[in-house]
């Protein structure tokens, strides 16, 4: 039993650590890419940044709620921390959704192309190589753990792998084609998913009841 105990600590401690390196690269992300994105009209770009501050705020909380249980907090605390990092996440994703749709809105109004920028490239190229590691930490503490919302970020940040591979085309295309529209649309592509994700991650938080500790407790 304290071993299995000792075992869970280890977890623990290793998941956090992937969540801390998760945080920090995507605050890279989200100051690179808006930056750059805001410089040059990329609504794609910026979308994309705006959808990796969704990807920051769930490693924060997810930091916080593996940290509450690591530092020897009782069922009812765990669950709430859970139930309350889901909402943080649910909350973050639906704001991110009216972001990228007013980007991309206002892009095709304008129907200007998008500047060019090595920055922007070097970022999401970064992502395509740090993303896959980040997912793959994730979902193996997930899995060690049995922590559901660990799993469910490392989906959402191979969701993220995707989004960039849209949003390069999408850079390259307008770039050597001239088609202007190819932004927009590529940053519209992003709006399904992250709109499931949120739906998701509404779902799952409602469905957390930290008053079942109590009940079990007591029972």
């Amino acid at each position: 039993m304290a071993k299995n105990q000792d075992n869970r600590q280890t977890n623990l401690k290793r998941g956090i650590r992937v969540e801390i390196a998760s945080l920090v690269y995507n605050v890279i992300e989200v100051v690179v890419s808006v930056t750059v994105g805001l410089l040059t009209g990329s609504a794609a770009l910026v979308s994309w940044g705006l959808d990796s501050t969704v990807e920051a705020t769930s490693a924060a909380t997810l930091i916080w709620r593996l940290k509450g249980e690591k530092d020897g907090g009782d069922k009812r605390t765990v669950l709430h921390r859970k139930k309350v990092a889901l909402y943080v996440v649910a909350c973050a994703f639906w704001i991110v959704v009216a972001a990228i749709l007013y980007e991309a809105v206002s892009a095709f109004i304008s129907q200007e192309a998008p500047g060019f920028n090595w920055w922007g490239i070097a970022i999401l190229c970064a992502s395509l190589v740090v993303n896959p590691f980040l997912a793959w930490g994730k979902y193996r503490y997930g899995k060690r753990l049995d922590a559901p919302a660990l799993k469910y970020d490392a989906k959402d940040t191979m969701i993220c792998q995707y989004q960039t591979i849209v949003v390069l085309a999408g850079i390259g295309l307008t770039q050597w084609m001239g088609w202007w529209w190819v932004d927009p649309v590529a940053a519209l592509l992003i709006v399904p998913y992250v709109a499931w994700e949120a739906f998701e991650a509404t779902k799952d938080a409602r469905s957390v009841d930290p008053d079942e500790a109590e009940a079990t407790a007591d029972a």
